[in-house]
């Protein structure tokens, strides 16, 4: 048995497990990680993290959701270890990271006290957006299934999202699912995480999803997102073609509590 070092740190009710390993020593296996991450045996969060070093950026983020495989990008992830990256000085108010879907800006907007901070995340750019009837589908980092519905909060959302997220369609690798009501000039989304098999109170890249989804309903390229967790503002560029740049995810947060676990 060995110790490690970690921190947890939540976005809007999402939540994360942070570790620094930019000397590369530490190799944990899959049910490791699915271990710390169990909410019963182990520290509990949607996700585990890995800040690693770069030559390339100020560090290096690998994710892992909390079913202990490497995942897709993860927007509430990103602007975890973007404060957890100023607080620890490995950079300053602005900094750029390397994560599974390229490299990426993030920004401290604003310190509201030592555990707590805004931060902005520069998003990919979308370059397609598939639209039926029924539904949109684009990858903003992770791929996602996008539906309009009305009364969002009645929904049964690990139910329908899970049949979504295994559905034939989207085979083999499934796909991320947000159901999104448009109320009161915000968007209320509603999301089922592929990974952690289960509805998260909020999701970074779903909401950058459905905001962009929604530009098509709303013609409105900046978004208040409303989510269980919280609140975000989506903002981006659109281009002919269904394409979109500049994508910003913004929203708080914030370290929750740091400790040492065996392994």
């Amino acid at each position: 048995m060995s110790k490690i070092k970690f921190w947890k740190y939540q976005a809007n009710g999402n939540d994360f497990v942070i570790v620094d390993n930019r000397e590369d020593e530490l190799q944990l296996s899959n049910e490791q990680i699915q271990k710390i991450c169990d909410r019963h045996f182990g520290i509990g969060a949607d996700g585990f993290i890995f800040v690693n070093s770069s030559d390339k950026a100020d560090f290096e983020m690998l994710y892992y959701n909390s079913d202990g495989q490497i995942s897709s990008m993860c927007g509430n992830g990103g602007r975890c270890i973007a404060m957890f990256a100023y607080l620890h000085e490995i950079s300053g108010e602005q900094m750029e990271f390397k994560a599974f879907d390229g490299f990426h800006n993030a920004i401290i907007e604003d310190r509201m006290s030592h555990n707590l901070c805004d931060v902005s995340l520069s998003m990919a750019d979308v370059d397609e957006v598939h639209k039926s009837k029924l539904f949109y589908f684009l990858d903003t980092g992770s791929p996602h299934y996008v539906e309009f519905v009305e009364q969002v909060a009645e929904l049964d959302v690990v139910s329908e999202g899970r049949k979504t997220r295994h559905s034939e369609r989207f085979m083999p690798d499934g796909t991320n699912v947000n159901f999104v009501e448009i109320r009161d000039e915000r968007l209320f989304v509603r999301t089922y995480e592929r990974g952690v098999e289960d509805e998260t109170l909020s999701c970074g890249t779903g909401v950058t999803a459905s905001a962009i989804a929604a530009y098509f309903v709303t013609g409105k390229n900046s978004q208040i997102v409303h989510t269980t967790g919280g609140e975000f503002i989506v903002d981006f560029k659109p281009h002919p073609g269904d394409r979109f740049t500049d994508v910003w995810l913004r929203g708080p947060a914030e370290l929750v509590f740091e400790g040492e676990i065996e392994i």
